[in-house]
């Protein structure tokens, strides 16, 4: 057994001496966006810092734990705080959780980030659901030798996030009235913001918006054939030739006061999953 097959392995044996839930929704909330949790009917929440061989969340907003119980009737569990390449950690170590949410028996996965909008139709407080996304994080949670029984060497990404998710949340987000774009998400490695030609060059290669975060998850999500559906919450505008200085205060603020509308659309899609 490989090096990752058996971490992999001991996580869950672990988690399966905490919980008897057996998961069919695998949800990663962002920067700012754990609120989801309030209206998961929880069963356990099992810190990362105990599950063998997990990461733990060193960024503010981001609570650390993996939380089981229902949400629109269905088993989920949810990862309240993820990791960036940022923080220090390898593609792997990012991306651990979903290879373990994904032998604990998810179908689907949705995943949601705060990000810069540099599309100049959107504003600050904006849903955009994520149709398309762009790797310059520098790395490949994919490099290295293959786990053939996870997954391809060379996984398709030609439909990165679920055209039929997307349809799905598009038509509630109609049902509910909540407005709602669609767009491509570029990751960067960060922490710091862009320049001014950063930002220029990033909405010329065809991006909507601007995170750190994400892409390695569904990556590997696409890798195991899970199903992704992916959410950004615009929290700041981007654009060059007006850019002011952010406050990350003010960033976490506006993705806590658009969330309510996120967490209704990502319920609702759970429901009819």
């Amino acid at each position: 057994m490989s090096e990752l097959l058996q971490s992999i392995n001991e996580a869950v044996q672990f988690i399966h001496t905490k919980t008897k839930t057996e998961p069919s929704v695998g949800i990663i909330l962002g920067t700012g966006l754990g609120a989801l949790v309030k209206d998961i009917q929880i069963e356990k929440e099992i810190p990362y810092q105990e599950i063998p061989h997990f990461p733990v969340s060193t960024v503010e907003s981001h609570a650390g734990k993996l939380i089981f119980g229902k949400l629109g009737g269905k088993n989920v569990v949810a990862m309240q705080g993820r990791f960036h390449f940022y923080e220090g950690y390898t593609m792997q170590q990012i991306t651990f959780p979903v290879r373990v949410m994904k032998f604990l028996g998810i179908k689907t996965l949705l995943v949601s980030n705060a990000c810069g909008g540099m599309n100049p139709q959107y504003l600050p407080g904006d849903i955009m659901i994520m149709d398309d996304h762009i790797n310059l994080l520098g790395d490949n949670p994919l490099r290295g030798k293959n786990e053939d029984t996870l997954g391809p060497r060379f996984p398709d990404m030609s439909e990165p996030y679920s055209r039929k998710l997307i349809a799905l949340a598009e038509q509630i987000a109609l049902d509910e009235k909540i407005k709602v774009q669609k767009g491509v998400y570029v990751a960067v490695m960060g922490p710091n913001l862009e320049t001014r030609a950063e930002y220029r060059f990033l909405r010329q290669i065809g991006a909507d918006v601007v995170g750190m975060s994400t892409v390695p998850e569904v990556i590997v999500a696409n890798h195991m054939g899970i199903p992704s559906l992916g959410f950004s919450i615009v929290t700041d505008e981007c654009f060059p030739d007006s850019l002011k200085p952010v406050d990350i205060q003010k960033i976490i603020k506006t993705a806590g006061e658009a969330e309510p509308k996120m967490t209704l659309i990502m319920k609702r899609v759970v429901e009819r999953l």
